[in-house]
């Protein structure tokens, strides 16, 4: 007899495979000069508006700075950007009201898929499990079975076997995460992770703390 959770794996990287297309990044078609315009900046109000899945922001509705984070739970930037650069972010900008902050899905493998849909189905506590899946990123993403790591690491928060299993068998929120990287690619361009946007400008790679406050203080002190 098959296991459920093994059930659970064989249909979701089947999903998975038979959806790999929807993560193609697409070719640039734009010439450069209008596409190097758009990679700088995006419009406020398009970066805003409602996507497939809901934002959760941290931080006060009346922030002078907002600063969207698109992110890949497999990418070994991302998890270093929230190891070395996110507590300063937290503790100097957005609990002082400085920043209103959210993170997007943008993967680039079913296994950060995995990992974003499990964050959604911890409900008020996604943000919690997204710094645990950051933290522990070389114990389940890059190991010989992710899967079977990331199902370890979940139940350590409480979740059951029942609700992992439900969670990587929805196909609309799977199909969400996906839209969301799809717009993300297609409208803001982005193509790398973590991309941030600052109040609209677009900023790539891992900031470091002091580079973090050169992207920051100016818009403050404006």
């Amino acid at each position: 007899m098959i296991s459920s959770s093994l059930k659970t794996r064989r249909a979701f990287l089947e999903a998975a495979s038979l959806a790999a297309g929807a993560l193609a990044l697409p070719s640039a078609t734009l010439p450069g000069a209008a596409l190097a315009q758009m990679a700088d900046s995006v419009s406020v109000a398009d970066l805003m508006a409602e996507g497939a899945l809901p934002d959760v922001w941290l931080g006060s509705k009346d922030a002078p700075i907002t600063m969207i984070e698109y992110a890949s739970m497999t990418c070994s930037h991302c998890a270093h950007f929230h190891e070395a650069t996110y507590p300063t972010l937290k503790s100097k900008y957005i609990d002082t009201g400085k920043v209103r902050f959210t993170i997007r899905e943008f993967p680039f493998d079913p296994i950060a898929v995995a990992g974003f849909m499990v964050a959604r189905c911890a409900g008020d506590k996604r943000e919690a499990m997204i710094g645990l899946l950051f933290s522990q990123q070389k114990n389940w993403a890059f190991s010989d079975k992710p899967l079977q790591g990331l199902t370890a690491l979940v139940k350590q928060t409480g979740m059951s076997q029942e609700r992992f299993d439900a969670c990587l068998q929805d196909k609309a929120l799977y199909a969400n995460v996906n839209q969301v990287f799809e717009k993300a690619s297609k409208q803001f361009r982005v193509d790398s992770t973590p991309t941030f946007f600052i109040n609209g400008k677009k900023v790539s790679g891992a900031m470091s703390p002091e580079e973090l406050d050169k992207q920051l203080e100016p818009l403050l002190k404006g």
